[in-house]
């Protein structure tokens, strides 16, 4: 073993565990919000963390229907099901199971994402990453890629690990580009029993979330069970052991450290930044 992960106070421990907040949004979207709420109001870089699960059309057919958005980016990772996006500038597609865009909101954009379906389970998550003060007011864009299109290490234990955006510890590079907070997003599978580490910067802002099974976190083997989040602090090592055949998202990256003033779908560093932006969105400069 490398001698640096013989010290304790190297691995990553869980500071917190969280369940979330039910809550709807959009066009009635029965969703669980598990950053953004009154207990976990962000963890900085980022802002909202949104899964969505129903394989009850009621619960999801209203989808999201146009909305503007300035200041940060959006990442839709989807588990099941499909949904289509479409923006004012004339972008649009549809992203399926194990499929990401990374929308840079920056400037301003109005978009939809609506469910195509009508039926049957639709599944997946909204992670919102704040902007820096100096890329607020870049120009919007996206990354979009289908799930044969994403970088897959493939592990000697059987497992996975599904590269979104970052570089794992074997030099495997997600396919997202990002030059702004440079995160990791990582979808990774494991069998029973099975132990994944991931190297992290001490100072990046990292969670984990549990898709399906349960994990054990660190040396001090603290649980994390199914549709559960940790927040991780302390060392330079994430070390993951699978309780059970398990799947999990991991996301980190460095924390901005900036005024952050937000209403609705505007996240800038000052009101009268917010204020400007309803102004801009009224005057059709979206």
């Amino acid at each position: 073993m490398d001698k640096k992960y013989q010290n304790n106070h190297d691995y990553r421990e869980l500071a917190l565990v969280t369940s979330g907040q039910p809550c709807s949004d959009g066009a009635g979207v029965q969703l669980t919000r598990l950053i953004g709420n009154d207990e976990l109001t962000m963890l900085d870089p980022f802002l909202l963390l949104d899964v969505f699960q129903s394989d009850k059309p009621q619960d999801y057919i209203g989808g999201f229907p146009s909305h503007p958005h300035r200041g940060f980016e959006t990442v839709t990772y989807m588990l099941a099901g499909h949904m289509r996006h479409k923006d004012n500038v004339g972008n649009e597609g549809v992203i399926s199971a194990n499929g990401v865009q990374w929308m840079t909101a920056g400037r301003g954009i109005v978009h939809s994402e609506m469910p195509e379906q009508e039926s049957g389970l639709l599944k997946g998550l909204q992670l919102w990453v704040n902007l820096p003060k100096a890329h607020k007011m870049t120009a919007p864009h996206y990354q979009e890629f289908s799930a044969d299109t994403i970088t897959v290490e493939k592990r000697e234990d059987g497992g996975e690990v599904r590269v979104i955006s970052g570089k794992t510890n074997n030099d495997i590079t997600g396919v997202v580009i990002n030059h702004f907070v440079e995160p990791t997003f990582m979808h990774v599978t494991l069998p029973n029993n099975a132990l994944f580490k991931q190297n992290i910067t001490k100072e990046d802002k990292a969670f984990i979330y549990v898709i399906s099974g349960q994990v054990s976190i660190g040396n001090t083997s603290k649980t994390l069970n199914k549709e559960q989040l940790g927040i991780l602090e302390g060392g330079t090592c994430i070390k993951v052991e699978a309780g059970s055949e398990t799947s999990f998202l991991l996301v980190s990256a460095a924390p901005l450290n900036e005024p952050v003033v937000r209403s609705g779908p505007f996240v800038m560093n000052t009101k009268a930044e917010i204020m400007q932006a309803f102004s801009d969105l009224q005057n059709n400069r979206f």
